[in-house]
């Protein structure tokens, strides 16, 4: 064997025991969000705007129930490729009608034994619907937690020239205004503080306004929801410049859209990360063509999860962020019809899973 050769294959082997010499353990837990798609129980609420989910129009207790069911399979299954033995510690949620429809989701089967707790508070949304926390309670406990509401107004402006292509996504949330305040009734930001494992994290919940009469015109609304992300996200660095914050939800824009870009300061790369700033692992994603809804032949990344500095710090010795992926499992795709190729949405009184895919991230901790 030649000098050269010998060296390279010496130089291999040694760096191969030195990584195995060096091997090491970490536990990991799944954080995720989902937004459940209209989680409407049966019961007709006269205060708000849910005849659609009820027994007149199609919407039974049957249909309800595997709603249900369809939810917590998913649940079960988020994270398990690198997490086989865990369904995720947190979640983040919305689209939900009230609290009882969560009950009913953590006592289905396939998550009962998994002893999902809820923090919920009712938003002013007019058609009732909510954002909320479900957690394990065996690994996450909440010490406090509060609904930030959004107040935000109509201008009064009409714009009566057609908008170019406007980017809005086929919903039913629609923006509703005080006929007296003009204030415009979104949901309230959810700011949930507590230990996992021993370690304090911030999870923030999100469900901003609406692409409802297009993006451009409702944009102001969801960049004054970015604007008060990064206010909450700023009294908690406030508190503590270490803080480990992760802000989630449908955000009803892309990660590279003012709201996110300016209103939360979100930056896409770890490199060019300083102190008090929050990372979008979203925003490669979104760059890649990656997304969590669809519309018009293209897909969006509404979805994401964007997490604060110190918890990218590659301090192994305390809960680090890992990675983000997008959970696109085949059943969760409409494979005909109207919406092939899309997230298989409620269609018909049908209940599907949701027209947008969850996201979820890996904390990962050294054990030795």
């Amino acid at each position: 064997m030649k000098i050269k050769q010998f060296l390279a294959a010496f130089f291999v082997i040694f760096t191969i025991n030195q990584s195995f010499s060096q091997e090491k353990k970490f536990k990991i837990h799944t954080v995720a969000f989902y937004n459940f798609e209209n989680l409407f129980d049966t019961i007709n609420d006269p205060i708000t705007y849910d005849e659609e989910y009820t027994p007149s129009n199609g919407w039974t207790h049957g249909n309800y129930k595997k709603k249900l069911e369809n939810l917590s399979r998913v649940i079960i299954e988020l994270g398990t490729d690198e997490n086989p033995t865990n369904s995720p510690v947190v979640i983040g949620a919305c689209e939900i009608e009230n609290r009882r429809v969560l009950e009913d989701l953590v006592k289905m089967p396939k998550i009962v034994d998994k002893g999902y707790k809820i923090v919920h508070f009712d938003s002013p949304d007019k058609r009732g619907i909510d954002v909320a926390l479900l957690y394990q309670e065996k690994y996450f406990t909440p010490t406090s937690y509060i609904n930030v509401p959004l107040y935000i107004y109509e201008n009064g402006e009409k714009n009566n020239k057609k908008e170019k292509e406007e980017i809005t996504e086929d919903t039913d949330d629609n923006v509703e205004v005080d006929s007296k305040t003009k204030r415009i009734y979104t949901r309230d930001q959810l700011l949930v503080t507590g230990y996992l494992e021993g370690e304090e994290i911030n999870f923030i919940v999100n469900h901003w306004p609406s692409r409802s009469g297009g993006e451009k015109k409702s944009s102001p609304n969801r960049e004054a929801a970015g604007a008060l992300n990064r206010k909450i996200i700023d009294s908690l660095y406030k508190i503590n410049p270490n803080a480990k914050i992760i802000t989630m939800g449908d955000l009803n824009d892309d990660p590279t859209n003012k709201s996110v870009k300016k209103g939360i300061k979100a930056i896409g790369k770890k490199e060019d990360l300083k102190a008090f700033d929050m990372y979008n692992p979203m925003e490669k994603m979104h760059k890649q063509g990656i997304g969590t809804l669809g519309y018009r032949d293209s897909w969006n990344i509404f979805d994401q999860m964007i997490v604060s500095e110190p918890l990218v710090r590659k301090d192994y010795t305390t809960w680090t962020y890992w990675k983000a992926q997008v959970f696109k499992k085949p059943y969760l795709i409409q494979n005909e019809g109207r919406w092939k190729g899309y997230p298989k949405r409620n269609s018909n009184g049908v209940p599907g899973f949701s027209d947008h895919l969850p996201v979820y991230l890996y904390l990962i901790k050294q054990v030795n």
